[in-house]
Protein backbone atom coordinates (compact mmCIF):
# COMPACT_ATOMS: atom_id res chain seq x y z
CA UNK A 1 0.00 0.00 0.00
CA UNK A 2 1.77 3.19 -1.13
CA UNK A 3 1.78 6.07 1.32
CA UNK A 4 0.68 9.61 0.50
CA UNK A 5 2.44 11.56 -2.24
CA UNK A 6 5.07 13.74 -0.56
CA UNK A 7 6.66 16.76 -2.23
CA UNK A 8 10.03 15.35 -3.31
CA UNK A 9 13.28 16.63 -1.85
CA UNK A 10 16.37 15.66 -3.79
CA UNK A 11 19.31 14.93 -1.53
CA UNK A 12 22.71 16.54 -1.93
CA UNK A 13 25.32 14.46 -3.73
CA UNK A 14 28.33 15.32 -1.59
CA UNK A 15 28.79 14.05 1.93
CA UNK A 16 30.43 16.74 4.09
CA UNK A 17 33.58 15.69 5.94
CA UNK A 18 32.74 17.77 9.01
CA UNK A 19 29.80 19.80 10.35
CA UNK A 20 28.84 21.30 13.69
CA UNK A 21 25.67 19.19 14.08
CA UNK A 22 24.28 16.07 12.44
CA UNK A 23 20.48 15.72 12.63
CA UNK A 24 19.25 12.15 12.17
CA UNK A 25 15.74 11.95 10.72
CA UNK A 26 14.09 14.08 8.06
CA UNK A 27 10.58 14.35 9.48
CA UNK A 28 9.11 17.64 10.65
CA UNK A 29 11.02 17.50 13.96
CA UNK A 30 14.41 16.84 12.39
CA UNK A 31 13.84 19.30 9.55
CA UNK A 32 12.70 22.02 11.97
CA UNK A 33 15.75 21.43 14.16
CA UNK A 34 18.05 21.60 11.13
CA UNK A 35 16.46 24.87 9.99
CA UNK A 36 16.81 26.47 13.42
CA UNK A 37 20.47 25.47 13.70
CA UNK A 38 21.29 26.57 10.15
CA UNK A 39 19.62 29.94 10.70
CA UNK A 40 21.93 30.42 13.69
CA UNK A 41 24.97 29.97 11.50
CA UNK A 42 25.90 26.41 12.41
CA UNK A 43 26.91 23.91 9.76
CA UNK A 44 24.36 21.10 9.68
CA UNK A 45 23.92 17.77 7.95
CA UNK A 46 20.32 16.49 7.89
CA UNK A 47 20.48 12.72 7.30
CA UNK A 48 17.39 10.76 6.31
CA UNK A 49 17.43 7.01 5.61
CA UNK A 50 14.58 7.35 3.10
CA UNK A 51 12.86 10.47 1.82
CA UNK A 52 12.14 13.71 3.67
CA UNK A 53 8.84 13.44 5.53
CA UNK A 54 7.96 10.01 4.17
CA UNK A 55 6.90 8.43 7.46
CA UNK A 56 4.54 9.79 10.12
CA UNK A 57 5.31 13.43 9.28
CA UNK A 58 3.33 13.01 6.04
CA UNK A 59 0.77 10.50 7.34
CA UNK A 60 -0.78 12.38 10.27
CA UNK A 61 -4.07 14.27 10.28
CA UNK A 62 -2.50 17.68 9.62
CA UNK A 63 -3.93 19.29 12.75
CA UNK A 64 -2.10 22.27 14.27
CA UNK A 65 -3.71 22.43 17.68
CA UNK A 66 -3.18 23.64 21.18
CA UNK A 67 -6.62 22.49 22.29
CA UNK A 68 -6.83 19.31 24.34
CA UNK A 69 -3.03 19.00 24.59
CA UNK A 70 -1.34 17.46 27.56
CA UNK A 71 -0.85 20.53 29.81
CA UNK A 72 2.90 19.88 29.81
CA UNK A 73 2.95 20.57 26.07
CA UNK A 74 0.82 23.72 26.15
CA UNK A 75 3.65 26.27 26.62
CA UNK A 76 5.60 24.78 23.72
CA UNK A 77 2.51 24.60 21.53
CA UNK A 78 1.74 28.25 22.23
CA UNK A 79 5.16 29.01 20.72
CA UNK A 80 4.37 26.69 17.81
CA UNK A 81 1.19 28.58 16.95
CA UNK A 82 3.24 31.76 16.73
CA UNK A 83 5.83 30.10 14.51
CA UNK A 84 3.25 28.56 12.18
CA UNK A 85 1.68 31.97 11.54
CA UNK A 86 4.85 33.11 9.79
CA UNK A 87 6.18 29.77 8.56
CA UNK A 88 5.26 30.04 4.88
CA UNK A 89 7.08 33.35 4.59
CA UNK A 90 10.05 32.00 6.52
CA UNK A 91 10.47 28.87 4.37
CA UNK A 92 9.43 30.59 1.11
CA UNK A 93 6.91 27.87 0.33
CA UNK A 94 3.30 26.90 0.92
CA UNK A 95 2.72 24.47 3.79
CA UNK A 96 -1.07 24.77 3.51
CA UNK A 97 -1.28 26.34 6.95
CA UNK A 98 -4.48 28.16 7.82
CA UNK A 99 -6.19 29.06 11.09
CA UNK A 100 -9.60 27.53 10.55
CA UNK A 101 -10.28 26.42 14.13
CA UNK A 102 -10.70 22.99 15.72
CA UNK A 103 -13.76 21.67 17.54
CA UNK A 104 -13.80 18.86 20.13
CA UNK A 105 -17.35 17.64 20.64
CA UNK A 106 -18.82 16.64 24.02
CA UNK A 107 -21.37 13.83 24.08
CA UNK A 108 -22.21 14.06 27.78
CA UNK A 109 -22.35 16.61 30.57
CA UNK A 110 -19.26 14.93 32.01
CA UNK A 111 -17.40 15.44 28.72
CA UNK A 112 -18.47 19.09 28.68
CA UNK A 113 -17.23 19.68 32.22
CA UNK A 114 -13.92 17.96 31.45
CA UNK A 115 -13.33 20.07 28.34
CA UNK A 116 -14.30 23.19 30.27
CA UNK A 117 -11.76 22.36 32.98
CA UNK A 118 -9.08 21.72 30.37
CA UNK A 119 -9.71 25.09 28.76
CA UNK A 120 -8.35 26.83 31.86
CA UNK A 121 -4.89 25.75 30.70
CA UNK A 122 -5.06 28.46 28.05
CA UNK A 123 -5.92 31.33 30.39
CA UNK A 124 -2.28 32.54 30.75
CA UNK A 125 -1.86 32.74 26.96
CA UNK A 126 -4.83 34.91 26.00
CA UNK A 127 -5.69 32.57 23.14
CA UNK A 128 -9.26 32.46 21.93
CA UNK A 129 -10.95 29.24 23.00
CA UNK A 130 -14.44 28.79 24.34
CA UNK A 131 -17.17 26.29 25.08
CA UNK A 132 -20.13 26.02 22.72
CA UNK A 133 -23.53 24.88 23.87
CA UNK A 134 -25.32 22.22 21.87
CA UNK A 135 -27.52 24.94 20.39
CA UNK A 136 -24.51 27.06 19.40
CA UNK A 137 -22.91 24.06 17.71
CA UNK A 138 -26.15 23.43 15.82
CA UNK A 139 -26.28 27.06 14.71
CA UNK A 140 -22.70 26.81 13.46
CA UNK A 141 -23.42 23.55 11.60
CA UNK A 142 -27.14 23.57 10.74
CA UNK A 143 -26.84 20.49 8.53
CA UNK A 144 -25.21 18.39 11.22
CA UNK A 145 -27.13 15.54 12.83
CA UNK A 146 -24.83 15.30 15.83
CA UNK A 147 -26.74 15.27 19.10
CA UNK A 148 -24.21 16.62 21.58
CA UNK A 149 -24.12 18.56 24.85
CA UNK A 150 -21.65 21.06 23.43
CA UNK A 151 -18.08 21.43 22.25
CA UNK A 152 -14.73 23.05 22.88
CA UNK A 153 -14.01 25.48 20.04
CA UNK A 154 -10.53 26.95 19.58
CA UNK A 155 -10.45 29.38 16.62
CA UNK A 156 -6.66 29.89 16.89
CA UNK A 157 -6.10 26.23 16.06
CA UNK A 158 -5.49 25.36 12.45
CA UNK A 159 -4.35 22.88 9.89
CA UNK A 160 -1.55 22.37 7.38
CA UNK A 161 -0.59 19.84 4.73
CA UNK A 162 1.69 17.11 6.09
CA UNK A 163 2.88 16.13 2.61
CA UNK A 164 4.22 19.67 2.09
CA UNK A 165 5.44 20.90 5.46
CA UNK A 166 8.56 18.83 6.24
CA UNK A 167 9.87 19.10 2.64
CA UNK A 168 9.41 22.88 2.69
CA UNK A 169 11.23 23.20 6.01
CA UNK A 170 14.09 20.94 4.86
CA UNK A 171 14.53 22.96 1.67
CA UNK A 172 14.65 26.14 3.77
CA UNK A 173 17.34 24.57 5.93
CA UNK A 174 19.34 23.86 2.79
CA UNK A 175 18.96 27.46 1.58
CA UNK A 176 20.41 28.48 4.93
CA UNK A 177 23.46 26.30 4.40
CA UNK A 178 22.46 22.85 5.66
CA UNK A 179 23.38 19.73 3.72
CA UNK A 180 20.32 17.53 3.10
CA UNK A 181 21.13 13.85 2.62
CA UNK A 182 18.37 11.44 1.58
CA UNK A 183 18.75 7.66 1.22
CA UNK A 184 21.55 8.11 3.73
CA UNK A 185 21.06 6.13 6.93
CA UNK A 186 23.16 6.93 9.97
CA UNK A 187 24.46 3.68 11.39
CA UNK A 188 25.58 5.18 14.69
CA UNK A 189 27.57 7.79 16.54
CA UNK A 190 31.28 7.84 17.32
CA UNK A 191 32.78 9.25 20.49
CA UNK A 192 36.17 10.50 21.61
CA UNK A 193 37.00 10.92 25.30
CA UNK A 194 33.34 10.10 26.02
CA UNK A 195 31.98 12.91 23.84
CA UNK A 196 30.36 12.84 20.42
CA UNK A 197 32.98 13.16 17.70
CA UNK A 198 31.04 12.11 14.61
CA UNK A 199 28.62 9.72 12.96
CA UNK A 200 29.03 6.88 10.52
CA UNK A 201 26.55 6.88 7.64
CA UNK A 202 26.08 4.25 4.98
CA UNK A 203 27.96 6.64 2.66
CA UNK A 204 30.84 7.31 5.03
CA UNK A 205 31.72 9.22 8.21
CA UNK A 206 30.87 12.81 9.14
CA UNK A 207 32.82 14.47 11.94
CA UNK A 208 30.72 16.62 14.30
CA UNK A 209 30.51 17.81 17.88
CA UNK A 210 26.77 17.29 18.32
CA UNK A 211 24.10 14.87 17.12
CA UNK A 212 20.31 15.20 17.32
CA UNK A 213 18.36 11.96 16.99
CA UNK A 214 14.91 12.78 15.57
CA UNK A 215 14.23 9.30 14.27
CA UNK A 216 10.56 8.95 15.16
CA UNK A 217 9.54 5.32 15.55
CA UNK A 218 13.14 4.19 14.92
CA UNK A 219 14.67 6.14 17.80
CA UNK A 220 14.47 3.40 20.42
CA UNK A 221 16.28 0.95 18.16
CA UNK A 222 19.03 3.47 17.35
CA UNK A 223 19.43 4.42 21.01
CA UNK A 224 19.59 0.81 22.11
CA UNK A 225 22.60 0.17 19.91
CA UNK A 226 24.39 2.79 22.04
CA UNK A 227 23.30 1.31 25.35
CA UNK A 228 20.45 3.75 25.99
CA UNK A 229 17.07 2.46 27.11
CA UNK A 230 14.37 4.57 25.47
CA UNK A 231 10.89 3.17 26.23
CA UNK A 232 8.98 3.70 23.04
CA UNK A 233 6.35 1.69 21.16
CA UNK A 234 4.43 2.15 17.91
CA UNK A 235 0.72 2.74 17.46
CA UNK A 236 -0.83 2.55 13.99
CA UNK A 237 -3.42 5.04 12.81
CA UNK A 238 -5.29 4.66 9.51
CA UNK A 239 -6.45 7.54 7.32
CA UNK A 240 -8.77 8.13 4.37
CA UNK A 241 -8.23 10.96 1.89
CA UNK A 242 -11.27 11.98 -0.14
CA UNK A 243 -11.58 13.76 -3.44
CA UNK A 244 -12.80 17.40 -3.29
CA UNK A 245 -16.20 17.62 -1.66
CA UNK A 246 -18.73 20.43 -1.29
CA UNK A 247 -20.70 21.06 1.88
CA UNK A 248 -18.34 19.74 4.52
CA UNK A 249 -17.14 21.72 7.57
CA UNK A 250 -14.29 24.19 7.24
CA UNK A 251 -13.22 23.62 10.86
CA UNK A 252 -11.52 20.40 11.88
CA UNK A 253 -13.85 18.37 14.10
CA UNK A 254 -13.16 15.59 16.57
CA UNK A 255 -15.82 13.24 17.83
CA UNK A 256 -15.37 9.90 19.53
CA UNK A 257 -16.15 7.99 16.35
CA UNK A 258 -14.42 10.19 13.77
CA UNK A 259 -11.94 12.98 13.18
CA UNK A 260 -12.11 15.12 10.05
CA UNK A 261 -10.29 18.10 8.59
CA UNK A 262 -10.54 19.89 5.29
CA UNK A 263 -7.57 19.70 2.95
CA UNK A 264 -6.10 22.43 0.79
CA UNK A 265 -7.37 20.66 -2.34
CA UNK A 266 -10.98 20.68 -1.09
CA UNK A 267 -10.97 17.05 -0.03
CA UNK A 268 -10.93 15.77 3.54
CA UNK A 269 -8.69 13.69 5.77
CA UNK A 270 -10.77 11.27 7.85
CA UNK A 271 -9.83 8.86 10.64
CA UNK A 272 -11.26 7.24 13.73
CA UNK A 273 -11.48 9.66 16.61
CA UNK A 274 -9.99 7.30 19.16
CA UNK A 275 -9.30 3.79 17.85
CA UNK A 276 -5.76 2.74 16.90
CA UNK A 277 -4.06 -0.57 16.19
CA UNK A 278 -1.21 -1.82 18.37
CA UNK A 279 0.88 -4.68 17.00
CA UNK A 280 2.27 -6.94 19.70
CA UNK A 281 6.02 -7.12 19.08
CA UNK A 282 9.03 -8.21 21.16
CA UNK A 283 9.45 -4.69 22.56
CA UNK A 284 5.87 -4.84 23.83
CA UNK A 285 7.17 -7.23 26.49
CA UNK A 286 10.45 -5.41 27.05
CA UNK A 287 8.66 -2.14 27.84
CA UNK A 288 5.48 -3.64 29.31
CA UNK A 289 6.10 -2.32 32.82
CA UNK A 290 6.72 1.19 31.52
CA UNK A 291 3.43 1.25 29.62
CA UNK A 292 1.12 -0.37 32.19
CA UNK A 293 -0.36 2.99 33.36
CA UNK A 294 -0.98 3.99 29.74
CA UNK A 295 -2.61 0.66 28.94
CA UNK A 296 -4.92 0.96 31.91
CA UNK A 297 -5.98 4.44 30.88
CA UNK A 298 -6.33 3.89 27.13
CA UNK A 299 -7.30 0.22 26.93
CA UNK A 300 -10.69 1.05 25.40
CA UNK A 301 -9.14 2.82 22.40
CA UNK A 302 -6.43 0.28 21.48
CA UNK A 303 -6.92 -2.67 19.16
CA UNK A 304 -4.19 -5.20 19.91
CA UNK A 305 -3.18 -7.75 17.31
CA UNK A 306 -0.57 -10.47 17.05
CA UNK A 307 0.59 -11.18 13.53
CA UNK A 308 3.43 -10.96 11.08
CA UNK A 309 4.75 -7.73 12.54
CA UNK A 310 5.90 -9.63 15.63
CA UNK A 311 8.21 -11.79 13.55
CA UNK A 312 9.28 -8.89 11.32
CA UNK A 313 10.55 -7.00 14.35
CA UNK A 314 11.97 -10.11 16.00
CA UNK A 315 14.28 -10.46 13.00
CA UNK A 316 15.64 -6.92 13.35
CA UNK A 317 19.02 -6.99 15.12
CA UNK A 318 19.25 -4.94 18.29
CA UNK A 319 23.02 -4.55 17.98
CA UNK A 320 25.26 -3.96 14.98
CA UNK A 321 28.71 -2.60 14.32
CA UNK A 322 29.22 0.64 12.44
CA UNK A 323 31.12 -1.06 9.63
CA UNK A 324 28.12 -3.18 8.65
CA UNK A 325 24.73 -2.35 7.17
CA UNK A 326 22.25 -1.20 9.82
CA UNK A 327 18.56 -2.13 10.05
CA UNK A 328 17.70 1.32 8.70
CA UNK A 329 19.20 0.41 5.34
CA UNK A 330 16.86 -2.55 4.94
CA UNK A 331 13.64 -0.66 5.67
CA UNK A 332 13.71 2.86 4.24
CA UNK A 333 10.08 3.74 4.94
CA UNK A 334 7.57 2.34 7.43
CA UNK A 335 4.47 1.88 5.27
CA UNK A 336 1.96 -0.30 7.15
CA UNK A 337 -1.24 -1.66 5.64
CA UNK A 338 -4.12 0.56 6.85
CA UNK A 339 -7.10 -0.82 8.72
CA UNK A 340 -9.96 -0.58 6.24
CA UNK A 341 -12.40 -1.62 8.96
CA UNK A 342 -11.54 1.27 11.30
CA UNK A 343 -11.37 3.96 8.62
CA UNK A 344 -14.56 2.80 6.90
CA UNK A 345 -16.37 2.85 10.25
CA UNK A 346 -15.16 6.42 10.79
CA UNK A 347 -16.51 7.47 7.38
CA UNK A 348 -19.89 5.86 8.14
CA UNK A 349 -20.14 7.72 11.46
CA UNK A 350 -19.02 10.97 9.83
CA UNK A 351 -21.69 10.60 7.14
CA UNK A 352 -24.35 10.11 9.79
CA UNK A 353 -23.17 13.29 11.49
CA UNK A 354 -22.68 15.33 8.30
CA UNK A 355 -24.81 14.03 5.40
CA UNK A 356 -22.69 15.87 2.83
CA UNK A 357 -20.14 13.07 3.18
CA UNK A 358 -22.58 10.61 1.58
CA UNK A 359 -21.10 11.90 -1.70
CA UNK A 360 -17.50 11.49 -0.58
CA UNK A 361 -15.25 9.58 -2.97
CA UNK A 362 -12.23 7.87 -1.46
CA UNK A 363 -9.05 8.89 -3.27
CA UNK A 364 -6.51 7.09 -1.11
CA UNK A 365 -5.92 5.21 2.12
CA UNK A 366 -2.75 4.99 4.17
CA UNK A 367 -1.51 4.26 7.67
CA UNK A 368 1.37 5.49 9.77
CA UNK A 369 3.19 4.47 12.92
CA UNK A 370 3.00 6.92 15.81
CA UNK A 371 6.01 6.84 18.15
CA UNK A 372 4.61 6.74 21.68
CA UNK A 373 6.24 7.20 25.10
CA UNK A 374 4.75 5.88 28.37
CA UNK A 375 3.46 9.34 29.36
CA UNK A 376 2.64 10.40 25.76
CA UNK A 377 5.00 13.37 26.16
CA UNK A 378 8.05 13.71 23.90
CA UNK A 379 11.72 13.54 24.72
CA UNK A 380 13.49 16.80 23.80
CA UNK A 381 16.70 16.50 25.70
CA UNK A 382 20.45 16.30 25.93
CA UNK A 383 21.78 12.89 26.93
CA UNK A 384 23.95 13.42 29.99
CA UNK A 385 25.83 10.14 29.65
CA UNK A 386 27.10 11.08 26.18
CA UNK A 387 27.90 14.80 25.90
CA UNK A 388 26.95 16.09 22.48
CA UNK A 389 24.15 13.55 21.95
CA UNK A 390 20.55 14.79 21.94
CA UNK A 391 17.17 13.17 21.35
CA UNK A 392 13.93 14.68 20.01
CA UNK A 393 11.39 11.88 19.65
CA UNK A 394 8.30 10.22 21.11
CA UNK A 395 5.81 12.90 20.10
CA UNK A 396 2.96 10.41 20.54
CA UNK A 397 0.78 11.67 17.70
CA UNK A 398 1.21 15.34 18.66
CA UNK A 399 4.38 16.08 16.69
CA UNK A 400 3.17 17.70 13.49
CA UNK A 401 1.62 20.80 15.02
CA UNK A 402 4.29 21.26 17.67
CA UNK A 403 7.14 20.53 15.24
CA UNK A 404 8.46 24.05 14.54
CA UNK A 405 8.63 24.88 18.26
CA UNK A 406 10.15 21.50 19.13
CA UNK A 407 12.86 22.23 16.59
CA UNK A 408 13.52 25.60 18.18
CA UNK A 409 13.67 24.13 21.68
CA UNK A 410 16.05 21.39 20.52
CA UNK A 411 18.26 24.00 18.86
CA UNK A 412 18.25 26.04 22.07
CA UNK A 413 19.47 23.02 24.01
CA UNK A 414 22.16 22.16 21.47
CA UNK A 415 23.49 25.74 21.38
CA UNK A 416 23.10 26.36 25.15
CA UNK A 417 20.72 29.27 24.63
CA UNK A 418 17.98 30.16 27.08
CA UNK A 419 15.21 27.74 26.05
CA UNK A 420 11.95 29.11 24.71
CA UNK A 421 10.12 27.05 27.36
CA UNK A 422 11.22 25.04 30.37
CA UNK A 423 12.32 21.68 28.90
CA UNK A 424 12.11 19.83 32.22
CA UNK A 425 9.00 17.85 31.31
CA UNK A 426 10.75 16.55 28.20
CA UNK A 427 14.00 15.35 29.78
CA UNK A 428 15.20 11.89 28.82
CA UNK A 429 16.27 11.13 32.39
CA UNK A 430 12.67 11.05 33.65
CA UNK A 431 12.52 7.39 32.60
CA UNK A 432 15.42 6.41 34.83
CA UNK A 433 15.70 8.92 37.70
CA UNK A 434 12.80 7.61 39.74
CA UNK A 435 10.32 10.23 38.51
CA UNK A 436 6.67 9.23 38.51
CA UNK A 437 5.68 8.70 34.90
CA UNK A 438 2.18 10.08 34.65
CA UNK A 439 -0.16 9.75 31.70
CA UNK A 440 -2.68 12.58 31.71
CA UNK A 441 -5.59 11.06 29.80
CA UNK A 442 -7.97 12.56 27.33
CA UNK A 443 -5.57 14.31 25.03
Amino acid sequence: MPGPYVVPVHGDAELPEKVDVVVIGGGIIGSSTALELAERGLSVALCEKGGIGHEQSSRNWGWVRISRRDPREVPLMAEALRLWSNLDKRVEAHTGYTRAGIIFTCETDRDFAEHERWNRNLEPYQLESRMLSGAEFKAMFPDSRLDIKGALYTPVDGRAEPQKAAPAIAEAARRNGATVLTECAVRGIETSAGKVSGVVTERGPIACAAVVLAGGAWSSLFSGNHGLRLPQLKVMNSVIRTKPLEGGPDQAIWAKSFAVRKRRDGGYTIASGHENVVDIVPKSFRFAADFIPALRAEWHSLRFRLGGRFFDEARIPSRWSLDEASPFEYNRVLDPQPSKKLSDAALVELTQAFPAFAKAEIAQRWAGYIDVTPDAVPVISAIDSTPGFHIATGFSGHGFGIGPAAGRLMADIVTNRTPIVDPGAFRFSRFSDGSKIELITGF
